[in-house]
């Protein structure tokens, strides 16, 4: 069994201070280190997956395909600085239009990348931004670490590979 650290995409990942929600190229901008940050956990055999809350596609602001392409762009981004982002999983859903079991603090997008990918719960981490995010960690029987939105998550990468 592998163990994996799970991310959250905006505020984690892409620095969101500037769009909330984000699903155009152009808006997409890193966050500080998070290059650096996501090779130290692959060299220290984690598995890199993306777990995101997609609400604006329930609201109509932007579409599946251009979440798609985004993630598309993200991963071939990733491949470039020598980093795998062995999956994606994104909830389309958005509370305030209907309920799913998909969408953060359900654990379902993590429960069904640990059973497809036989990865080892009590050695894998949820990386997010908000308490959604920690729900589901605990949800789906894993670590959640909580970091300050769009900051260099360098201190608790360290504190992982020790």
């Amino acid at each position: 069994m592998d163990k994996a650290i799970f991310l959250d995409r905006d505020g984690v990942l892409i620095d969101n201070q500037q769009h909330y929600y984000i699903w155009k190229s152009d808006q997409m901008k890193f966050v500080d280190g998070v290059f650096k940050n996501l090779q130290l956990l692959q060299e220290n055999g984690f598995l890199l997956f993306i777990v995101s809350n997609q609400g604006g596609i329930s609201r109509g602001l932007y579409s599946k395909e251009d979440i798609l392409k985004l993630h598309d762009e993200l991963i071939q981004t990733f491949r470039k600085n020598n980093i795998t982002i062995t999956d994606i999983l994104f909830c389309p859903h958005h509370s305030d239009n209907e309920k799913c079991l998909c969408r953060k603090p359900e654990p379902l997008m993590i429960e069904k990348l640990i059973a497809k990918y036989d990865l080892n719960p009590s050695e894998s981490v949820m990386v997010g931004d908000s308490d959604p995010d920690m729900q589901a960690a605990a949800g789906a029987g894993i670590r959640g670490i909580k970091i300050t939105a769009n900051q260099n998550m360098l201190p608790y990468i360290l504190e992982l590979i020790q």
